[in-house]
This record gives structure tokens, sequence and C-alpha cells, in this order.
């Protein structure tokens, strides 16, 4: 399993340098002359491919290996940001980092998580809680780098940069996993594929809408963590800083959520997640500060932390661990649509209005909804199939 979990860190830590997004808004809004809005399309954008290479992995890992599988996906994430280089707009920014960055990091993400379950001898919620809590650990180390490389090269140097590391963490990757006799697929799902869980399972539905509802507060927060401190009054400094915190935040959160699912039922965590992102909401909208900002932001965060880590340890308790990438990449379409509704929406309301009061009140109504959705999350007891 060690093998499996080094695998994970090596793809997922450069790719979770989606999470410290909002480093780059200010940079590219002033280079490539695009709005907050465009912007955040971008985001939106990177994050339906990540849906999509998330969804395609479960087709491809049948057809070929998993060393050939992670190379690719760091590859076309390296090709992404190249193309990212060379933009002079938003169309060449929305294909470099909307498409080809989102795309290789869907397919390693699913991969990894579907390796380290393969390498797992029963299921774990805090094994799957690390690998998750990996993306925002790569935006934690990220967004200083990027903040401090930009400062002293510029924006297009960094880039260089980051599709180096994405690069070189595809042959990694692939060359641990081949070294390791890794494996995507058991022997007997070659041989006879399970059964695929049917998309109206109301199991599965309700972990859906609960997951998309505690991912859209996050996402606002992770897409413009800069730029929301930098409105709520605070600093250059600060605003860079709060990134890290609140990517530290999501990492920790993250491997809690996993941990804690171990140990109770999933629908007391779900219950939990949203009431810790409704507090951070209320907190912001009542205290509008910059240090209250900050510690609310970080709220936000934690609930959608934990949401996503128990989701993880959830899926292998439920379902047979062959199933788990092809589940769990269903579940991230719940993550694709919430980055493209909030976050977008909290852009346009940005451009609107100058301020994020009412994408937080929002945030806060999509919370509520999911603490009242998550008490009817099934018990693991309650599946049968």
């Amino acid at each position: 399993m060690v093998s499996a979990l080094l695998v994970a860190s090596a793809l997922n830590i450069p790719f979770g340098t989606i999470y410290a997004f909002s480093v780059f808004l200010r940079p590219m809004e002033q280079q490539l002359g695009v709005s907050r809005t465009e912007m955040s399309v971008v985001f939106a954008s990177a994050t339906v491919a990540l849906a999509a290479g998330m969804n395609l992995l479960p087709l491809l890992a049948r057809r070929f290996g998993g060393a050939p599988l992670i190379l690719a996906a760091g590859l076309i994430g390296a090709c992404g940001i190249l193309v990212v280089t060379q933009a002079q707009g938003f169309w060449m920014l929305w294909v470099g980092y909307g498409v080809l960055f989102g795309l290789g990091g869907g397919l390693s993400f699913t991969a990894v998580q579907q390796c380290v379950n393969q390498a797992t001898p029963r299921p774990s919620g805090l094994a799957n809680g690390y690998v998750v809590s990996t993306y925002p650990l790569g935006a934690m180390i990220g967004a200083p780098v990027f903040s401090a490389t930009i400062h002293l090269w510029g924006i297009v140097p960094t880039l260089w940069l980051l599709a180096a590391v994405l690069g070189s963490a595809g042959v990694l990757g692939g060359w641990l996993f081949r070294r390791a006799g890794l494996t995507l697929v058991s022997a007997a799902a070659a041989q006879s594929p399970p059964k695929a869980v049917a998309l109206s399972d109301p199991v599965f539905v309700r972990l859906f809408v609960v997951f998309f509802l505690a991912a859209s507060a996050g996402l606002m927060v992770l897409g413009q963590a800069a730029a929301m401190l930098h409105a709520y009054g605070a600093g250059a400094a600060m605003a860079a800083a709060a990134t890290t915190v609140i990517t530290a935040v999501l990492a920790a959160s993250r491997l809690a959520g996993g941990w804690l699912v171990d140990h109770w039922q999933m629908r007391s965590v779900a219950v939990g997640a949203n009431l810790c992102a409704f507090a951070g909401a209320v907190l912001i909208t009542l205290w509008p500060v910059p240090l209250s900002a900050l510690f609310a932001l970080s709220l936000l965060g934690a609930g959608y932390g934990l949401m996503s880590g128990a989701s993880a340890g959830y899926i292998p308790q439920l379902w047979p661990r062959d199933l788990f990438a092809a589940i769990a990449a269903r579940l991230y379409v719940a993550w694709c649509l919430a980055a493209v509704c909030l976050p977008v929406l909290a852009g346009w309301l940005f451009d609107l209005t100058g301020g994020y009061r009412a994408a937080v009140m929002v945030a806060a109504a999509g919370n509520l909804a999911g603490v009242w959705m998550a008490r009817r999350i099934a018990l693991t007891g309650e599946r049968t199939a």
C-alpha cells in the first residue's frame, strides 16, 4: 500500500495546484486583459475537464495499463500549461488550463484512487482521506511558490516551472507504478466485470446531492480565496497567504473526514461538515473584516474537506473495490457541477456588486439544504446490494 500512496502523492500534489488558482487571478487579468468572470469560467472549465478525465479513466483502465495512463496524464497536464504560456487572451488560456490541464488531472486523480483501493487489504477511510488530501496539499505548497516566482520572475517562467513539474510527476508516477507491480483492475474483475451501479440508486443520489452542496461553497473559496480576502480589506501579503492557510485546512479536514468515516456513520459526518461551512458563511456575513474573513473562509473550506474525505472513505464501504473508480468518477460530477455553479456565480456577482456578500449568502443557503439532505444518507448497514 505504501507504493500506491507514493504514486498518489507524486501525481496529485502537482495537479493539486489547481486549488491555488486564485494566486493567478490578478496577474492573469492584468497580463491578458480578461475579466474576473472569464477567469471563473476557466476555473470552472478545468473542473469540467477533470470530471471528464475521471469518467474516462475506468474505461481506459480496461484497455491500457496503469503506468501508461499515469504517464499520459502527467504529459497532458504539462502540455496544457505550456499552451497557457503562449496565451494572448481568453481562448488559449481556456484550452490550456481549462481543458488540457483539467483532463490530465482527472485521469491521474481517479487512477491513483483506484490504485490505492486495489492495494489496500480492507476498506480504509484514512487511506482514501490521505489521497484526496494531497490535492490541497499541492496547493498549500504551490501557492507560496507561485506567489514568490511570479514576484521574482513573472507569470510565464512560473508556468514553465509548473509544466516541468507535471511532466516529471507523470514519468515518476508511471515508473513507481510499474516497479511496485500495482494494478487498477483485479484479475477477477478483468475476467468478469462487476455490475455497474445505476445512477438512479437512491444511496448514490443522496450522496451526490450532499457532496454537491458542500463542494459549491468550498470551491468558491478555493477558486477565489486570495481575491475574496482582498475584497474584505486584506493586504496583498495576507491575501496571498490565505490560499496556503485555507488549503492547509482543507488538506487536514479531508484526512480527518476519511478517518471519521472509519469510526462514525457517514450521515453524521456529512451533517457536521455542512454545519461547519454554514458557520463560516454566517461569520463572514456578520463580521466582514480581514481576520474573521480568513477564519470564516477556512471553515467553509473545512466543511467541504470533511465531506470530500468522508465520501472517498464511504464508497468502498458500500461497493466492491473494483467499482471504486467508476462510482467516485460519477460522484465527482457533483464536484464539477459545483465548480460551474457557485464559483462562476460568485465571479459574476463580484463584477456586478464589487463584493462577495451575496455569493456567501447563497453558499449558506446551500449548506443548510445540505444539512437537511445529509440526514437521509444511508447508514452503512442499510445497504444490502
